[in-house]
């Protein structure tokens, strides 16, 4: 990776996704987050938080991949919100709506919630 930054990339990591991606190891996840983070650019990634999360809350009920749920967010997230949004799903996903306990109770946004009331 050191050797593509350096010699492809005049040792400047790009702004642009689709060259991130072109750095081994580097997949569309590791470059949006890059993109969004270094740059604040209107990228979004999708881990396991946000692809869970997500989907519980109602705004990607169709979603099968993270692809799918990336371009799903994409539609409904103002572009200015969209660096800060994949921050703040996360944090939710950690804390409060966990994969087997979610806190549904303590939750601050259950009453936007599509899978309020489903977990026990």
């Amino acid at each position: 990776m050191a050797n593509v930054l350096v010699n492809e990339f005049k040792s400047v990591v790009p702004d642009d996704v689709d060259l991130l991606q072109k750095m081994p190891g580097v997949g569309r996840k590791t470059a949006n987050v890059v993109a969004s983070v270094i740059y604040n650019k209107p990228v979004l990634a999708v881990d396991t938080h946000v692809f869970r999360v997500s989907a519980r809350l109602g705004f990607t009920p169709n979603a099968k991949t993270p692809l799918e749920t990336e371009r799903e967010l994409m539609k409904l997230v103002p572009l200015e919100k969209v660096p800060d949004f994949h921050h703040w799903i996360i944090l939710h996903g950690r804390y409060v709506c966990t994969a087997r306990s979610p806190k549904c109770n303590e939750c601050g946004i259950s009453k936007y919630c599509q899978s309020f009331g489903k977990f026990s």
